[in-house]
């Protein structure tokens, strides 16, 4: 099973820079977008509805803002669009597919970098996040969560992680946080259980020349549950063509939908 993950940062954007060309050779069995800016209604053509693939949107409320999407080979059992909490999903940040006893989720977690305010509702969204990634660890049922999380963990997962320590995206209480949630094992980055290396990033400013330096950050992942910790055998970030500010983030694993 091949799984991709992308921060779009707007699908007809990225359509237009060769997307969903790129896309259909890629043979993914299930591709996870965050930040479509874009309302369903202007992407029922068919570059947006890619052939052999079911596809789901959950939008924001707001238009150009925001928006998940997954496009799945196989239909799956169930559609989840919206994990529940009003203000949440009013900005269209959660769609989950179910297969099975498998859940692949499309998450694009909240930006602090805008202000205090978009901060605070960052902080609150991880505080709430926290029971319900309990809940999902303890429900018996295998769990990929693929989108940009808004946060690099480590020192390894941006180059210049001395100047950022109290940025949005490397504050001290947002790694704490991941630090908490991979401490027991329920839940795996599962990128690092492949690659260990340095200057593995997923996302670069469009200001200077972060892109052509590499200056950049590691923000997008598939974080797995423990029970599918031996099934991952390969991953990649895709740097050849630029879709958006941020790279495709491939991961194989040994499991049949």
């Amino acid at each position: 099973m091949r799984i991709i993950t992308l921060n779009a940062n707007g699908i007809r954007s990225a359509e237009r820079k060769g997307f969903f060309k790129w896309m259909q050779q890629q043979n993914a069995d299930i591709i996870c977008i965050q930040e479509t800016k874009a309302q369903l209604h202007q992407l029922n053509s068919d570059p947006f509805c890619p052939a052999g693939y079911h596809c789901f949107y959950h939008d924001a409320e707001k238009k150009g803002y925001s928006g998940v999407a997954l496009y799945c080979k196989k239909q799956p059992d169930k559609i989840i669009s919206g994990i529940g909490w009003q203000d949440v999903d009013a900005e269209g940040r959660f769609i989950e597919a179910q297969f099975g006893n498998l859940s692949v989720i499309s998450l694009y977690l909240p930006s602090g970098s805008s202000g205090e305010d978009r901060q605070a509702f960052k902080f609150k969204f991880l505080e709430k996040f926290t029971p319900y990634l309990q809940e999902c660890s303890e429900s018996g049922r295998n769990y990929i969560i693929c989108g940009d999380w808004n946060i690099a963990h480590k020192k390894i997962d941006l180059k210049n992680w001395r100047g950022n320590q109290k940025n949005s995206g490397f504050l001290p209480e947002e790694r704490a946080w991941l630090d908490q949630l991979f401490a027991d094992g329920r839940w795996i980055d599962a990128f690092r259980l492949i690659n260990q290396e340095a200057e593995q990033y997923t996302w670069w400013s469009n200001r200077g020349q972060s892109w052509l330096k590499n200056v950049g950050w590691r923000i997008d992942y598939q974080i797995i549950s423990s029970a599918l910790k031996d099934k991952v055998t390969a991953t990649s970030i895709y740097k050849d063509e630029r879709f958006s500010d941020h790279a495709p983030l491939i991961m194989d694993y040994d499991y049949m939908l």
